[in-house]
């Protein structure tokens, strides 16, 4: 076990989730310009030993909340936003690259938009990886995000940063953004809740992409259940327009989470043959396999859900091909053409690939999405949802995966979105609630998924499975 953050002498938060903050600001007991500023104290403190947060907006913030903040479900809620595909006006947007280091975003996402119409206080940008492609945080240019709970630890990615900042206490809520586990992938190794939305839950505006998205999709990491169901409620609305558009949940997704589901027939999959469960990870896996046959639940075996092989290769153009239009469209903004350092090795040989790849693939991949929709759909004839891994594996050191070696970046990388990566693929919601710990002490998420809108249904088992084994909120 590696070194802990030490957060002896840092100012803290009240003990409680996003939700609890703004019900101490209503009632008086806190201020919003008080949590706000323990916010910023805090991550002036910790965040030279974590490298989660990349750029801030600290006197923006504090005079957003002098001239009054709406007075919206979360008001006075401090917040960061991912440095990736979620712009915030007057911060750089670099997506984790070289190439847009000096990228500076001229107007909110509608998503932080929205979260200030709620009345959070957004107070800067977190690490990601390079264009988010890889399940550790450890940019060239931004330099390695640490896990807060062993310093020489990957926090995940891509939503590293925001999973790190949100563990470490430095913010009770982050955005965050999921293409292939990477909300769910940091929830898991920060002790964090992470629900990735069904496809189109959320809006990109004003970041067109390839139909809405087909595989990544913004939303939060969150100490709390609710805290996710708030903030989804606040995200969800449709924003007009929208290519691919889900029907609205019968009430709120808040409402959701404190009114337990009726008894589920839950799946619990196979392994895959060609990828080792780690025994500490296999152990928690049966653990909550039996807590929800506790709360009068049906665990019922299921063989392998997926072909993972397929599943990794229907995702990848779906990813490739938007950032190939991404890199693009930057170097015609520049004027120029591609230099050999703009771009990390693995991002290289990603965007030589797809810059190329014909139209007849993209649509063979897409056919591929539909394919593996229909397998994993057909699991929930017979039950409402299944219950697997977040990660096979354990949490990783910091340089496993290394995107300067694209050969070690195939050898490990794969393994670690080998459970989470489908549901990007279908589109299908699904969530990491964390409910183990190895023999490191680090944390153990387990993924619940369900069929396309059905949120609330996770949301609620959520809820019931936080309610009977909860955990540890805060270092």
């Amino acid at each position: 076990m590696g070194e802990r953050l030490v957060t002896d002498g840092a100012p803290a938060l009240p003990e409680t989730d996003a939700v609890g903050m703004a019900e101490l600001v209503r009632s008086g007991e806190i201020s919003a310009r008080e949590l706000v500023e323990t916010s910023i104290a805090r991550i002036k403190a910790l965040n030279p030993a974590l490298n989660a947060v990349i750029s801030t907006r600290f006197d923006a913030a504090l005079a957003e909340v002098e001239a009054g903040l709406p007075e919206g479900p979360l008001h006075g809620v401090p917040i960061l936003i991912k440095d990736l595909n979620m712009e915030v006006a007057g911060l750089p947007a670099t997506h984790g690259s070289r190439l847009f280091a000096d990228n500076v975003a001229t107007v909110d996402g509608e998503l932080v938009a929205r979260y200030k119409r709620a009345g959070m206080v957004v107070l800067g940008t977190t690490n990601s990886p390079e264009f988010g492609f890889n399940a550790s945080t450890e940019p060239l240019l931004h330099g390695p995000t640490r896990n807060p709970r062993d310093l020489s630890r990957s926090p995940g990615g891509s939503s590293g940063g925001s999973a790190a900042a949100v563990a470490a206490g430095l913010v009770p809520v982050a955005h965050a953004s999921d293409g292939g586990g990477s909300i769910r992938i940091p929830a898991s190794m920060n002790g964090l809740f992470g629900l990735k939305p069904s496809r189109g839950r959320v809006t990109p505006a004003p970041n067109p992409s390839t139909l809405a998205a087909p595989a990544s999709v913004h939303h939060a990491v969150t100490m709390s259940v609710r805290d996710s169901a708030v903030l989804l409620d606040i995200a969800s609305p449709v924003f007009p327009g929208t290519v691919i558009d889900i029907s609205a949940p019968d009430g709120s997704f808040a409402a959701a989470v404190g009114t337990p589901p009726r008894p589920l027939r839950i799946g619990l999959p196979a392994a895959f043959d060609d990828l080792a469960t780690d025994p500490d990870v296999q152990a928690t896996l049966e653990a909550t396999a039996a807590l929800c046959a506790s709360l009068g639940h049906t665990v019922v075996p299921l063989p392998a859900p997926f072909d993972r092989t397929l599943a990794a290769a229907a995702n990848a153009p779906l990813m490739g091909v938007g950032v190939a239009v991404a890199v693009q469209a930057r170097l015609e903004q520049l004027g120029r053409e591609l230099a050999a350092d703009d771009l990390e090795p693995f991002s290289h040989m990603l965007m030589q690939h797809y810059a190329n790849l014909p139209a007849t693939d993209l649509v063979r991949a897409l056919q591929d999405v539909q394919r593996l929709g229909w397998q994993i759909g057909s699991l929930f004839a017979d039950v409402d949802v299944l219950l697997m891994p977040t990660l096979a594996p354990r949490v990783p050191p910091l340089g496993l995966l290394d995107t300067s070696d694209p050969q070690a970046m195939y050898a490990h990388a794969g393994d670690f979105a080998a459970w989470t990566s489908a549901f990007n693929t279908t589109g299908m919601p699904a969530m990491s609630v964390p409910l183990g710990t190895d023999s490191d002490g680090l944390p153990i998420g387990v993924q619940f998924a369900a069929l396309m809108g059905h949120e609330a249904l996770l949301l609620s088992l959520a809820g019931q499975l936080e309610a009977a084994a909860p955990w540890q909120r805060h270092l």
